[in-house]
């Protein structure tokens, strides 16, 4: 078949002009719509939806599905922002999804034991555990459902098991030998009966099917009570209760080898566990071309997104053309801008005050928009204080965490949403904790060790996460949610998404599935913190013509796979008529939306 041919057969298949041909439909519904990272995530926080749940039930059971169904991007011991639309009240909230550093951590502890930057691998990386308490949280306070209802279906998945999948045995391979020779409860977990299912074979995952089931055992004890007694009952064996006592001697007992190149302990003793608590909160929004969108706030990336668009409302971006060699160069100078104040300003709010009154003006927007060379990049950090300088480059690629993160949202038939970024704990940079089946997390690492950094390390402080959830209103109506997983790349994906729908009138599929970009330009919040200066990275569907135009700008870029760039999942709810459409990208294969 000739080229021609097949792009006749393409325009036929689409109903349109070939360009417009996209991998997937949009799917549409009018009764409840989930997107998720695995399609089998999907088709359970459907079931909930069809059971008469809400949005936020199915994204809690969506949740704990995709902890046993996407270990090696996101594992139950890690943790979970979430943006919450609550129709009936008519507010969003933020749930802080974050689980603090020890209160054994401090710069001074690890200045003594000879470590400049905290690894990304191991114990010693460990904060608090987060994803059960939010799930939980999320779940009292918003849901409607019991922790059995919507945590079942993953007890199932582990206990029963499902079919082995190619990127997820591909992972396990990866690191099999990196189990077997340092972290063998790894293996065991993971590899039970010492090979890896192939794709297509059952894939069970015993231990923690157990772990869950304890959650279970105690919220029915407690059912009597109540149905708030009864989830907290669930909560506290995992942060009080046997669950704490099993991870707490774990990480005491163990010294396991890490990027250190020394064998090291956890931090975490039993008042780290017992005190912490999910904090709901104000998101932090911004405006936009009529749209009003919402962010978890500056413990996390997340106001970057909103810098940019206030940075981007001073261009009319149609006139320069999507993905031109100006348009690419404008967007790329602004994340410049955006994180080079993430790097200045964000941290944990409760121990630096972010000023993000200012950081978000339309006055600060269009004095920082005067530093833009539309004809020349620029190879310094400028942030909105201090002096500007090259960012320091390491070794290490700014893109090696790309992949360790999945994303949900739903919206049901009365208007509620959720979107939830959920990583971490997963299973190649942490050692599995024995007799549970999940590994703690490694968000620590993303601390400084300077003192005067705004992300410093300090005890019962948030690690500024890279996990950044969105969700958008319209004239007091919900509008959209999406997320991505990818590191310092979350927000310059899903801006990109954002722009091609609201800017470019794009299908919300199109808008997914056509070539992204982005800038490593700046220190990354992964161990071991390394820049790119000048470094642009963009998919191979770009055109030849527009690389070469950017290089001759001064860009350094780099030409990455066709479909090598996150993997965007977004719903957006038409008010007016009462439908969803829902969207997954094809990129990491896996994800998919489902509604009807």
């Amino acid at each position: 078949m000739t080229t021609k041919d097949s792009s006749n057969v393409l325009s036929e298949l689409a109903g349109s002009d070939p360009e417009h041909f996209t991998t997937r439909p949009v799917i549409m519904g009018s009764h409840g719509m989930v997107t998720s990272g695995h399609y089998l995530g999907s088709r359970i926080g459907l079931h909930i939806l069809e059971n008469g749940g809400n949005a936020v039930d199915a994204g809690v059971a969506m949740g704990f599905a995709l902890a046993v169904l996407e270990p090696y991007i996101y594992g139950i011991g890690g943790e979970v922002p979430i943006l919450i639309y609550l129709a009936e009240e008519k507010r969003v909230v933020s749930l802080s999804g974050q689980g603090p550093a020890p209160r054994n951590a401090t710069i001074e502890w690890f200045k003594k034991q000879g470590i400049d930057t905290i690894p990304g691998d191991g114990l010693l990386a460990a904060a608090v555990p987060d994803a059960v308490s939010t799930w939980i949280t999320a779940l009292s306070r918003f849901g409607t459902m019991s922790l059995s209802q919507v945590l079942e279906p993953a007890v199932d998945l582990a206990g029963q098991g499902f079919p082995m999948f190619e990127r997820l045995r591909a992972a396990l391979q990866k690191s099999s030998g990196h189990f077997r020779e340092a972290w063998p409860s790894s293996s065991a977990a993971y590899i039970p009966e010492g090979r890896i299912p192939d794709s297509g074979e059952n894939y069970v995952q015993a231990d923690l099917a157990g772990m869950f089931r304890k959650l279970l055992d105690a919220e029915a004890r407690e059912k009597k009570r109540g149905r708030e007694e009864a989830l907290q009952a669930a909560r506290d064996v995992f942060y009080r209760g046997e669950i704490a006592e099993t991870i707490l001697k774990f990480v005491r007992e163990n010294r396991l080898p890490d990027s250190t190149g020394r064998r090291n302990a956890g931090l975490l003793v039993k008042e780290d566990l017992r005190d912490y608590a999910t904090r709901i909160e104000e998101p932090v929004t911004a405006s936009y071309r009529g749209f009003d969108v919402y962010k978890c706030g500056p413990w996390c990336q997340g106001p970057v997104f909103l810098q940019q668009l206030k940075l981007l409302e001073g261009y009319d971006l149609p006139s320069m053309g999507h993905n031109s060699p100006e348009y690419i160069h404008l967007l790329i100078e602004v994340a410049k801008l955006a994180f080079a104040d993430r790097e200045a300003f964000y941290g944990d709010p409760d121990f630096v005050d972010v000023p993000l009154d200012v950081l978000l003006s339309g006055e600060y927007a269009k004095e920082r928009r005067k530093l833009i060379d539309p004809e020349r990049a620029s190879l310094e950090m400028r942030p909105g204080k201090g002096p500007f300088s090259p960012p320091v480059e390491r070794e290490g690629g700014a893109d090696i965490h790309r992949g360790d993160t999945t994303h949900l949202d739903a919206v049901d038939r009365w208007g509620n949403m959720i979107a939830a970024t959920p990583s971490g704990g997963w299973f190649r940079s942490s050692p599995v904790i024995e007799g549970l089946g999940f590994p703690l997390g490694t968000r620590m690492q993303m601390f400084y060790l300077d003192p005067d950094h705004a992300n410093s390390l300090q005890p019962g402080k948030r690690p500024r996460t890279t996990l950044t959830p969105s969700l958008v209103m319209r004239d007091g109506r919900p509008f959209m949610v999406f997320g991505t997983p990818g590191g310092d790349q979350q927000d310059q994906w899903t801006l990109q998404f954002f722009i091609n729908c609201v800017d470019f009138g794009m299908d919300m599929q199109l808008a997914v599935d056509v070539p992204t970009f982005h800038s490593s330009h700046f220190p990354a919040s992964f161990y071991p913190h390394s820049a790119q200066a000048g470094t642009l990275s963009v998919e191979s569907r770009i055109p030849g013509e527009t690389i070469a135009a950017l290089e001759r700008m001064g860009h350094t870029v780099i030409v990455a796979g066709e479909w090598s760039h996150g993997r965007v999942l977004g719903i957006r709810y038409d008010a007016d008529r009462g439908v969803m459409h829902g969207v997954a990208s094809p990129r990491l294969e896996t994800g998919y939306a489902m509604g009807w």
